[in-house]
């Protein structure tokens, strides 16, 4: 099956291939591959799998589609396929009977750690339940919010999370939760509003390159900008626009990314209609993740006002194509975005984006070379000094 990245169906009852398994991981998440929408999640996902040690085996639990899709995957839905190491169901999530049946099959293993991603998605409340009432036995459970306790996060829907974090939270400190942070950033928020959590902090979990693309030449010309991220609010695209409406240097912004949510885009297309004569936009569909750092390369700046990151995956591959950013300062890289030739925008405000954005604006041809190479460089003093260690391997020596 076409983009499938190595996916072989199995049956169930041949699960093992024969390696003695000493630590089986249950792990769940509402978006994994041959899907891509779901972000910096699906990749760190994919990062920790294909890293596992032989004695540890992952069953991945997820949905049998895309996220904002309701087409499902060729051939996968209700089925377990092996994916290298690990094994994958694509749940039907409508199907009552593929339910059933998964259950069975679960509670038939012996489960040493149920690993979540999220606070919000039924992906994970629903196996931490089943696990808090007996009907799924396991030892341990690690759980990664996935930046949903940042600040500016926890302010979407806030009422809606408050009344849901007033049951959630005893039934997690009841069940003796970790907690994975992807960095000491997202470790603090943790803490703010769990006080009581045991925070594993296992930073870099994606396949990123050993150096960075070498800058581009291009000759002088409006500045170009490039926005690669979900199109959510917590990306905060329309204060992207919201700032180039008072920009007064010519730019042209292209925006990739997927709808997820169509109230909020109508907002950004009103916005992106009402530009003024001297800013050029463009919404250019997703990207497929490999095309992610070469379509960087062919940009100035990339503008990024997230309301937070607890990574930030497009970050670091931002820097790798020698494309400095533009970002708030809700991410854990201020410094490197800083080093890297970028600016970090405080307050997070239409008018200091457009400072932001008017400064690059005002580069000479040869000052927005010097900011591509400083990115490059960046990168690659960051990346000298990472050293991976498997996220499963970590918690089963912790014990």
């Amino acid at each position: 099956m076409s983009g499938d990245r190595g996916l072989l169906s199995i049956d169930i009852d041949q699960m093992s291939d024969g390696t003695p398994v000493t630590y089986r991981v249950l792990a769940t998440s509402r978006a994994f591959q041959p899907g891509y929408r779901g972000g910096g999640p699906v990749r760190s996902l994919e990062k920790i799998l294909d890293s596992c040690p032989a004695h540890v085996e992952v069953m991945l639990v997820t949905r049998d589609r895309d996220l904002g899709t309701s087409d499902p995957y060729p051939g996968l839905s209700a089925r377990w396929v092996r994916r290298r190491g690990a094994l994958v169901h694509y749940l039907r999530v409508s199907d009552v009977r593929n339910w059933v049946r998964l259950a069975r099959q679960l509670r038939a293993r012996r489960i040493d750690l149920l690993y979540v991603n999220s606070l919000w998605s039924l992906f994970s409340q629903v196996p931490v339940l089943a696990a808090a009432v007996g009907l799924l036995p396991v030892r341990s459970i690690l759980l990664a919010p996935r930046g949903e306790l940042s600040p500016g996060a926890l302010r979407l829907k806030a009422g809606k999370k408050r009344l849901f974090l007033l049951f959630w939270a005893p039934l997690l400190k009841r069940l003796r939760v970790r907690w994975q942070a992807c960095s000491d950033l997202e470790a603090r928020h943790i803490a703010a509003r769990f006080p009581w959590a045991r925070i594993i902090v296992h930073g870099q979990q994606t396949s990123l390159p050993d150096d960075a693309r070498p800058p581009q030449d291009r000759p002088d010309g409006p500045l170009r900008l490039v926005f690669i991220s979900r199109i959510s609010p917590m990306k905060n695209l329309d204060l992207a626009l919201a700032g180039l409406h008072k920009v007064t240097r010519p730019v042209n912004f292209d925006i990739f990314g997927p709808l997820e949510d169509q109230a909020y885009w109508a907002r950004c297309q009103r916005l992106m209609a009402g530009m003024p004569a001297n800013v050029t936009v463009r919404y250019r569909g997703s990207l497929p993740p490999e095309q992610v750092i070469r379509t960087f390369g062919e940009y100035d700046a990339f503008l990024l006002p997230t309301r937070g990151e607890n990574f930030g995956h497009v970050i670091l591959e931002s820097l790798a194509a020698s494309c400095p950013l533009i970002c708030s300062d809700e991410t854990p890289w201020n410094d490197l975005i800083e080093a890297g030739g970028g600016a970090v925008v405080r307050p997070l405000t239409a008018d200091a984006v457009a400072a932001g954005v008017e400064r690059f604006a005002a580069l000479s041809p040869t000052d927005r070379r010097r900011a591509r190479d400083r990115a490059a460089e960046a990168f690659g003093a960051w990346r000298g000094q990472q050293r991976f260690t498997n996220l499963f391997e970590e918690v089963r020596l912790l014990g």
